[in-house]
């Protein structure tokens, strides 16, 4: 595979762009950014005294990115076929942010940038099993 020089500028502006809006986030209404959280709290109606600055949230993160498709440059990734691999992975994230109490914007974007002991045990955690997922599943079961 042919890396373009100019790749990792992209991962530096998707990393100033999140970061921006997590401090933005926090500034504006003094709450963490956290994507589950946000999402939770509209599932388990706990978060219902906020139902529209959450909804905003969550479409902001669905249409931004299907707004601006047509403008992307098609690339290369190496995301499995295996459809029922995707929906696995899809429910055991979900699963881990509730039983960590966060996510990956909350804990590792927002908690690391606090200085947050929680924040970043739980980062140290979670990209742990990610990699040993990641081995098991690539390595020993070949489903990746």
């Amino acid at each position: 595979m042919l890396i373009n020089p100019t790749d990792w500028l992209w991962g530096l502006i998707g990393g100033l762009m999140i970061g921006s809006a997590a401090a933005l986030y926090l500034l504006v209404n003094g709450r963490i950014m956290g994507a589950s959280g946000i999402l939770g709290g509209l599932v388990d109606r706990s978060g219902w005294a906020t139902w529209s600055e959450r909804l905003s949230f969550i479409a902001g993160l669905v249409l931004v990115p299907a707004v601006l498709m047509p403008l992307a440059v098609p690339r290369e990734t190496h995301i499995t076929s295996n459809l029922g691999v995707v929906v696995v992975a899809g429910l055991l994230v979900g699963i881990g942010t509730r039983l960590a109490n966060g996510c990956t914007s909350g804990h590792g974007v927002c908690g690391i940038s606090r200085f947050s002991l929680r924040g970043i045990v739980a980062t140290v955690f979670y990209l742990l099993a990610g990699g040993i997922v990641m081995v098991a599943a690539r390595h020993w079961l070949g489903i990746i």
